[in-house]
């Protein structure tokens, strides 16, 4: 995947890590890359700070198949993010097609929901570490692990890296 050809899908839902959120979608807009904010619909939705982000697109109209990757920031977002059918799916089909799925912090939540962190190497918060070991995944406590076309982290800090 060439950046500055990238599709990439950031999702968001409330209650959504500013730093998990907006760090990524800066960077890789800096790099080029064409990043499009999904959230369940197009209301505006606020972080833990209430730091509002405003979707670009619905997930009823995001097509998995137009996306080379999807960042799933943290925050208690992943939690919200669940709740929709549509986004697991979104998660799962980007996954299933081998493009890249960036999960941070919380994120773990949705990787274990839509089914694809079993028998792969993840990061993501202790708090939610037991969720990704019982949805059969291997964890791992550093501070990025990728695992073929999963990359995941623990912590805002750790997005530097």
């Amino acid at each position: 995947m060439k950046l500055p050809d990238a599709q990439i899908a950031v999702l968001a839902e409330n209650m959504y890590q500013e730093l998990e959120l907006w760090y990524p979608l800066m960077r890789l807009r800096e790099e080029g890359c064409n990043v499009v904010v999904v959230g369940p619909t197009e209301q505006t939705y606020a972080s833990k700070l209430g730091y509002p982000v405003k979707p670009d697109l619905a997930i009823a109209d995001a097509d998995p198949a137009a996306f080379d990757a999807v960042v799933i920031p943290g925050g208690f977002a992943p939690e919200n993010m669940r709740r929709h059918r549509a986004m697991i799916d979104f998660v799962r089909k980007v996954h299933d097609q081998g493009s890249l799925v960036a999960a941070v912090c919380h994120a773990g939540l949705v990787l274990a929901s839509a089914g694809i962190a079993r028998d792969r190497d993840l990061t993501c918060v202790a708090l939610v570490k037991d969720d990704v070991i019982h949805a059969g995944g291997r964890y791992h406590d550093q501070a990025v692990v990728r695992d073929r076309n999963l990359i995941s982290s623990r912590l805002p800090s750790d997005l530097h890296l």
